[in-house]
């Protein structure tokens, strides 16, 4: 079983999936194998069914089950070769809105943080519509002052995009990246500063802690997460009368109708419109 999971990694990696989809897909195939017993070199589509339908009767969510399926293709494509049809379907996924947060909430959350660089990270990310994973990787040589842009690079999907840095936060910046290098990351964690060569970054749960300690602070009740900063920064821009098209750009999406989600949150039609009790 060994054999495949190296030969799999090595496909993915071959083709620069991040380390996120790498572990991700490897779990999945792992635990696949392990119900498979034997015969691992072979493609068996009811087997796979079978599994599949495992998960969903444990309960999984859609996107678990898809990402299982995912995985599974991959490896029979990318690591067996087989080139039969896998005709199994990947689950529904329910259509959620986004949890969004008002201004002033935003404004809240920031007031109640008082480490100034933990500060910044939680702005930024809100004002630029930055992932996690994006505010964390985020090197000082990736922002440009200047000309008020941010530089994402290797984002989801491995793609590069450009989005908008706010002039409030220059001065801020200015004083957080002083006499530091340009491949610095920008929030580079404490740990191991005092040692040469091991200037690492803040790990995704710090960040997500963070910002749930703010919230929890401010009296905040909704559901929110770290990714709401995102959800928040895409409405507001719609709010602002910002083309859904540049919308799409900012966030790097592949697809406008994921974008089109935040029409619904923001809908000013919808908000005219009163109830029959009223």
């Amino acid at each position: 079983m060994d054999v495949y999971l190296k030969k799999l990694e090595d496909e993915l990696r071959l083709r620069k999936y991040s380390p996120k989809t790498v572990k991700a897909y490897s779990a999945c195939v792992e635990n696949y194998l392990k119900a498979k017993k034997d015969n691992f070199g072979k493609v068996d589509i009811d087997f796979i069914k079978r599994y599949i339908l495992s998960k969903i009767d444990d309960g999984k969510s859609s996107q678990t089950t898809n990402q299982n399926l995912q995985a599974i293709n991959f490896f029979c494509w990318n690591v067996l070769k087989y080139r039969g049809k896998i005709d199994i379907h990947f689950a529904k996924t329910p259509s959620k809105l986004p949890i969004v947060l008002s201004r002033d909430e935003i404004g809240k959350i920031l007031a109640e943080i008082s480490n100034e660089k933990h500060k910044l990270m939680v702005a930024l990310a809100y004002s630029g519509g930055l992932r996690v994973s994006e505010i964390i990787n985020l090197k000082i040589k990736d922002i440009n002052l200047a000309e008020l842009i941010i530089h994402i690079k290797g984002a989801k999907g491995n793609k590069d995009r450009i989005t908008v840095f706010p002039e409030k936060l220059v001065a801020d910046v200015e004083k957080l990246i002083a006499n530091k290098n340009s491949n610095d990351y920008f929030f580079a964690s404490e740990r191991g500063a005092c040692l040469p060569m091991r200037q690492g970054k803040l790990t995704e749960r710090t960040a997500q802690k963070v910002f749930e300690n703010a919230m929890k602070k401010a009296g905040i009740k909704k559901e929110a997460t770290f990714h709401s900063l995102r959800h928040s920064f895409a409405t507001h821009l719609l709010e602002n009368g910002t083309d859904v098209r540049y919308v799409q750009e900012l966030l790097g999406h592949a697809n406008i109708r994921t974008t089109q989600i935040y029409t619904k949150v923001t809908n000013p039609a919808l908000r005219k419109i009163k109830s029959p009790l009223d």
